[in-house]
């Protein structure tokens, strides 16, 4: 018989499972559920998974290292989790079978409430809620939206507090038409606090409420943990407080889109109403009420 000069079959074995490839780790898919601890390869950042999200058409895993500060990193290979070699991917959606609730079992909004029944919005009342601008709208609809509709009260914007004066000629507040307006940076001697005072001594003032919370930007209502900080950074004034915002927790900042999706980290990082300052929570409460009051 002649010999088999090939062997008796070429894939039975694979090279690089044996030899000195036999132990080499093999790379396996982790989900990056928040809370796993990972260490980035090329930079050796450890650190907790705090988030997944979608930035510039990448999904980026962010990571916290034990004294607070985050760095984002591209989903994928590259990351070893107990000293062996993981692919990260996406956690799965999971939608939670339930909210917050209170000790007895009652269903609560994000803003603490008691949770109506599921029903449909009510129809707007006349009375409107303004906010300064698209951030503030944004905060409010995560943790009041459940509580506006239930009551029938629409957010507007007003784009700046400097406006406001205009907007309440056009809108025309009356007894059944009230304006509850959450103005930043409403400290004595402000100019928000000079337009406030003028509108409450107006022929109307008695049909509108004009409330604020101290920060220059609404941004700092939500409290630093929630980004990995022990306090807000102080900006410098004359720079733009989003900027220096960013540029202190490490994240993009050249331009007003890296603005924008840097406002989104921040504002997915509030679940309900316990991440933002009592300075907000108790001026939004006061609006609502005076705006819905008979």
């Amino acid at each position: 018989m002649t010999a088999d000069r090939y062997g008796t079959d070429v894939l039975a074995s694979d090279p690089h499972r044996s030899g000195a490839y036999a132990h080499r780790p093999t790379t396996t898919e982790r989900p990056a559920e928040p809370g796993l601890v990972v260490e980035e390869v090329a930079t050796g950042w450890v650190g907790a998974v705090v988030g997944v999200e979608k930035s510039g058409g990448v999904h980026l895993v962010v990571l916290e290292d034990r004294r607070g500060a985050t760095r984002s990193f591209p989903l994928g290979a590259g990351f070893w989790v107990d000293g062996k070699p993981v692919r990260l991917t996406a956690p799965a959606r999971q939608r939670p079978a339930s909210g917050p609730r209170t000790a007895g079992g009652r269903a609560l909004t994000a803003s603490g409430s008691i949770a109506a029944p599921q029903r449909r919005a009510r129809v707007a009342r006349a009375s409107r809620i303004w906010v300064e601008g698209r951030h503030d709208a944004e905060l409010v609809e995560r943790v009041w939206g459940d509580d506006l509709r239930v009551e029938g009260v629409v957010v507007e914007l007003l784009d700046g507090v400097d406006n406001l004066e205009a907007a309440l000629r056009d809108f025309g507040p009356g007894p059944t038409r009230r304006a509850g307006v959450l103005v930043d940076h409403l400290v004595p001697g402000s100019k928000e606090q000079r337009i406030a005072e003028r509108v409450r001594r107006g022929p109307q003032g008695a049909h509108v409420l004009v409330l604020g919370h101290p920060y220059v930007d609404v941004w700092q209502a939500v409290r630093p943990e929630r980004v990995g900080l022990r306090a807000w950074p102080d900006v410098p004034r004359g720079q733009d407080i989003k900027v220096g915002t960013l540029r202190a927790l490490g994240w993009p900042h050249a331009d007003q889109g890296d603005v924008a999706r840097g406002w989104k980290r921040i504002l997915g990082r509030v679940r309900d109403y316990k991440d933002l300052s009592p300075a907000l929570l108790g001026r939004m409460e006061e609006l609502i009420d005076f705006v819905t009051a008979p």
